[in-house]
């Protein structure tokens, strides 16, 4: 009912409904957990953030954070300043459990923030259940606010515990929330956010900076974030500046005032009363067209998130909301730019910094709205008495700062000890619990019938497998243990059921760089027959295959490809890879999760490697999570590393830092498809258009022709796909997509510290042997 009323006023309420009952963009949606959430409240919250979450971007490079906001002054704000440091803004949702519960599952955090005090029941309980970390941070409680949460505390009682951490601004603050019921231990003092804003001066070109050099007036005065009255009988502060501006003008003839009101609601009031006054003005929003009149005049400074940058230009500022009982602003920012600052007497929701600027002299107060004339032509006159004001409110303003790298620092200790996990919507996990225990049930007797009938091959076996569905980077793996043991003596082979090809035969084993269709052999297989990197072997039964790829090509140790649930076949060592974008399958066994088994049986792995670890800040979490199921087994990490871009009509290879091609649309059929996403995100490709198919996806004619019209009239001009892709074309496929042309991207892994990784492999294997004469016929 609220945002319905609030919609009658501004229709932007209404159109905002969807976020805020948890319908986020799809561009939000992601398909592994390892995000941060911060929600920041408002226009304020945002601004102080911008240090924080630039620390963020340091501590967790990889790592996607997200921004939500109440307000929508909020969210322009974000929208505005947030672009290079957050990967997506939306509205929060209203704390009902299915909305909270949809942002949850859409964005998969690790890690939920909440700057000051946006204490939510729903929001902090689901977060909690969804695994993961929460942290309150930059934590203020007002004087004003307090006595109110005192009669809620019941309330917070039960829910200021779900919190790991509570970053408080200040020593009293620390003790109103535990007060409300924080725990000691979680609950400590880190400073606040506002002392670290980055005085930044506006960008070049800007409008204002153009009017100021067009003008020059000869002294510029910032009355910022102004306010309305709080009730009937308190000051109007847009008056009182006016008022002040009419008499320092009579003796100042080049003065500037920039008004900013603080709600953009407020904007056509400021022009209206203004106007009424008499004075001379323009609005920031139609500046461009604008003709100037002379001085002294009034800049209406109505637009949203550039204020803060303009205290540059100032000579003097009034900080709004401290004349009217607003409980006040943040006066840090036009202190960070050394700029004298007048106060009235309502600081109440900054009592702390207002307090260390009294203490330190580096603040002008008032009493009341009359007093602001003499204040602001005493600055204005007396420049010597202005600036030594603005050094003193600079140095003050510094020596507090830190509070957001100590945050960031905080928020990643977090984030590598989270383990967020998906959990499905209702009815569906209704549904799907006892299917996954049914699922539980049959793997456990598969297994116990596979190991009891379980036969050996008289050549060693490596099996390279995963716990869960979908693609974790086995296929590249394959390949690069295939080179690697080759260049260190061994003879392999490779081992893989061909999954979806449509041959007849039972068992087929291929000679390396034959020529073989994905139909023949599979879409995977075909990668490894044309690296001619190792005789390959096709066939469910991998026990006859390996016997005939070992006959046939005289192979000394054979690598079965997705293996670690095919126990059928005795194996020397199993190799499990865990894809860092998506480690735990969603935390369940299928269909409740992605998983094939439950994840303590990563207890049967021999070697642990984390692939794609540099596109994640997960690998730590990964590992101490493997260290708690497998204590024994050493942990490695791989990455993908593109190799070349291939010209897939011509066969011609690109250097990757030379890209063939400008504005690209990009599509596959890969069991996460985010990876490839993200591979091209760090080549600087940024699709214009995205499509996404099933794993193992065969293209027919009908979607390559839709594909081309979809992507032409998206004005891209070349399409991108991956190697698996690729081979899973039709014929005339390039013909298909013209004139677009077709480009995959080749890629192989490299795993660091390569040469442990292949020592254990060797310890396992024995050394090679000489190498034997092949068999007449063969």
């Amino acid at each position: 009912m609220y945002f319905l009323y609030r919609g009658l006023w501004d229709r932007g309420y209404w159109r905002s409904l969807p976020e805020r009952f948890g319908f986020l963009p799809r561009s939000l949606k992601q398909t592994a957990p390892g995000a941060v959430w911060l929600h920041a409240v408002s226009v304020g919250e945002i601004l102080a953030s911008l240090e924080f979450l630039r620390q963020l971007r340091t501590e967790l490079p990889q790592t996607p954070v997200f921004v939500s906001t109440t307000t929508l002054a909020g969210r322009a704000t974000a929208e505005a300043q947030l672009a290079s440091l957050a990967a997506g803004v939306f509205y929060v949702p209203v704390d009902y459990v299915f909305a909270v519960r949809r942002v949850l599952r859409r964005l998969q955090p690790a890690v939920v923030a909440i700057a000051e005090t946006e204490i939510w029941p729903n929001l902090f309980r689901e977060a909690k259940r969804s695994g993961a970390a929460l942290a309150i941070v930059n934590g203020r409680i007002s004087d004003r606010a307090f006595p109110r949460y005192r009669r809620f505390r019941a309330l917070f009682r039960a829910v200021l515990p779900a919190a790991d951490v509570i970053l408080a601004q200040t020593g009293p603050i620390r003790d109103r929330f535990l007060a409300l019921g924080s725990s000691p231990e979680r609950t400590r003092v880190a400073g606040n956010f506002k002392y670290d804003f980055q005085a930044r001066v506006p960008a070049e070109g800007s409008p204002v900076v153009e009017l100021l050099a067009r003008t020059s007036p000869d002294r510029v005065w910032i009355a910022a974030s102004t306010m309305p009255p709080a009730h009937s009988g308190d000051v109007d502060e847009d008056d009182a500046v006016i008022a002040a501006f009419l008499a320092a003008a009579a003796q100042l003839p080049r003065l500037l005032l920039i008004l900013a009101p603080r709600k953009p609601a407020r904007f056509d009031e400021a022009a209206r009363k203004l106007g009424a006054a008499g004075l001379r003005f323009v609005r920031r929003g139609s500046l461009e067209s604008a003709t100037l009149p002379p001085l002294p005049f009034v800049l209406l400074l109505d637009t949203i998130g550039e204020l803060s940058g303009l205290f540059a230009l100032a000579d003097v500022v009034f900080m709004g909301g401290t004349l009217a009982e607003r409980g006040g602003h943040n006066i840090l920012e036009p202190a960070c730019f050394g700029k004298p600052v007048i106060l009235g007497p309502h600081m109440e929701n900054f009592q702390a910094i207002a307090e260390a600027f009294r203490a330190a002299g580096a603040v002008l107060e008032i009493a009341a709205a009359g007093d602001l004339p003499a204040a602001l032509l005493g600055l204005l006159q007396d420049a010597p008495a202005a600036e030594a004001l603005g050094r003193a409110a600079l140095a003050c303003a510094s020596a507090e700062r830190g509070a957001s790298e100590r945050a960031a620092r905080t928020i990643r200790e977090l984030f590598v000890n989270a383990q967020p996990r998906y959990r499905p919507a209702q009815p569906w996990f209704s549904i799907a619990w006892p299917l996954a225990r049914l699922w539980e049930w049959g793997g456990r007797r598969k297994r116990e019938r596979d190991l009891r009938d379980q036969k050996k091959l008289d050549a060693p076996v490596i099996s390279i497998g995963n716990l869960s569905m979908g693609g974790t980077g086995k296929t590249p793996c394959v390949l690069w243990l295939a080179r690697a043991l080759s260049a260190r003596g061994y003879r392999p082979g490779i081992l893989t059921r061909g999954y979806g090809r449509s041959s007849a035969e039972h068992c087929l084993t291929v000679a390396p760089g034959a020529e073989v269709s994905a139909e023949q052999c599979g879409d995977e297989p075909r990668i490894f027959v044309r690296s001619a990197v190792a005789p390959v072997g096709v066939g469910a039964d991998r026990l006859e295959t390996g016997r005939l790829l070992r006959n046939r090509f005289l192979a000394s140790v054979l690598i079965l490809d997705d293996g670690f649930q095919h126990l059928r076949l005795d194996r020397q060592l199993d190799i499990v890879l865990i894809d860092a974008l998506d480690p735990f399958g969603g935390g369940g066994v299928f269909p409740l999760g992605r998983l094939r088994e439950p994840l303590e049986n990563l207890s049967r792995a021999d070697v642990v490697l984390v692939t794609r670890s540099d596109l994640s800040g997960m690998a730590a979490l990964i590992e101490r999570a493997v260290a708690r199921w497998n204590p024994r087994a050493p942990v490695f990490r791989a990455s993908i590393r593109p190799e070349a871009w291939v010209e897939n009509r011509t066969g011609a290879e690109h250097p990757i830092a030379r890209r063939p091609f400008g504005a690209a649309g990009a599509f596959c059929g890969l069991g996460n498809p985010q990876a490839f996403l993200l591979t091209l995100r760090r080549l600087g490709v940024d699709p214009l258009d995205w499509v996404e198919f099933p794993d193992h996806h065969r293209y027919r004619p009908h979607e390559l022709r839709h594909l081309g019209d979809q992507f032409r009239s998206a004005g891209v001009e070349a399409l991108v796909t991956t190697e698996k892709d690729a081979v899973n074309l039709c014929d005339s496929a390039d013909d298909l997509l013209a004139p677009l042309p077709l480009f995959w991207l080749r890629v192989a892994m490299a795993v660091e510290r390569e040469s442990e990784f292949l020592d254990v492999i060797e310890r396992r294997l024995g050394r090679p042997g000489p190498s034997p004469r092949a068999p007449a016929g063969c």
